[in-house]
């Protein structure tokens, strides 16, 4: 229910910058920096946050990269929600080898962009633009302007709720091009048929998944939902390989603090 609950409130609000966000100081690192760049997919501009690791600008190696929705609660406690994941400041104090792409939700177009099937009471289902834009536009500029590893096992997607959602279909999809995902509080319900059934009837998946969700998020079918998708995966391929990984955390909501604080495993166990 606390699910269904947030994301009629996402919906309402929008996401919208209230009075007391605009009085907050900005806390992104010097790490990050932001760009613009057209989504011809979703017909509309995309704003792009980019943290590149310390040292970049003096090395030339090249880095794995992790594309993250929601850019907007990723770096900065200024333009989040309630409340920012502290990604540069972690990767920061790790030393972490890793770009990381936020790519903004769209306001009142965020359940359609993360969403790959309409759902009979909140409509959306346009998640296969959304990662079009990520595949064919934003994963080819990120290429060619900064030094990545642009292979498969180098590149990853995460994201929380419907982002989590959409991360899991996107190793579905793009098997070619997502080789690890983290899957935080996935929305499964929104698409639960669907998902099952596009699991069942895929290849074995190669890419290394790591689940994470709490066991007090308000819908009991939060921890099923997962369980069957784990499952489904498993049994097609080897478990001896160790490509996917569920952590359930007692007394976890949610929230962005139970992702903030699940992020640097998932990063650890992934990369």
């Amino acid at each position: 229910m606390i699910q269904r609950l947030a994301l009629f409130f996402l919906v309402c609000f929008a996401f919208s910058t209230t009075f007391a966000q605009q009085a907050i100081l900005s806390t992104a690192s010097k790490q990050v920096a932001t760009f613009t760049i057209k989504a011809p997919q979703l017909n509309t501009d995309k704003k792009i946050w980019i943290y590149l690791p310390k040292k970049y600008d003096s090395s030339k190696k090249k880095y794995p990269v992790i594309y993250m929705h929601d850019a907007q609660n990723l770096f900065d406690a200024k333009t989040s929600y309630v409340g920012e994941w502290n990604i540069d400041e972690k990767l920061d104090s790790l030393n972490a080898q890793v770009i990381i792409v936020g790519i903004e939700h769209g306001n009142e177009k965020r359940i359609d962009e993360l969403t790959p099937f309409k759902n009979a009471k909140y409509s959306g289902g346009n998640a296969d633009n959304y990662l079009r834009f990520i595949v064919e536009t934003l994963k080819p500029e990120i290429d060619t302007k900064y030094r990545t590893k642009s292979d498969t096992e180098n590149t990853g997607i995460i994201g929380s709720s419907l982002g989590g959602l959409v991360s899991y279909y996107a190793v579905l999809k793009y098997p070619e091009i997502f080789g690890k995902a983290g899957v935080f509080s996935p929305s499964f319900w929104f698409n639960r048929k669907e998902i099952n059934e596009l699991t069942q009837k895929n290849p074995p998946l190669k890419a290394k998944i790591y689940f994470l969700c709490g066991d007090y998020e308000g819908d009991a079918d939060v921890i099923p939902d997962l369980n069957t998708i784990h499952n489904l995966i498993t049994a097609k391929r080897d478990a001896n390989l160790n490509l996917s990984k569920i952590r359930i955390v007692k007394g976890g909501q949610h929230n962005e603090k139970l992702w903030r604080d699940g992020f640097v495993k998932a990063y650890l166990w992934l990369f």
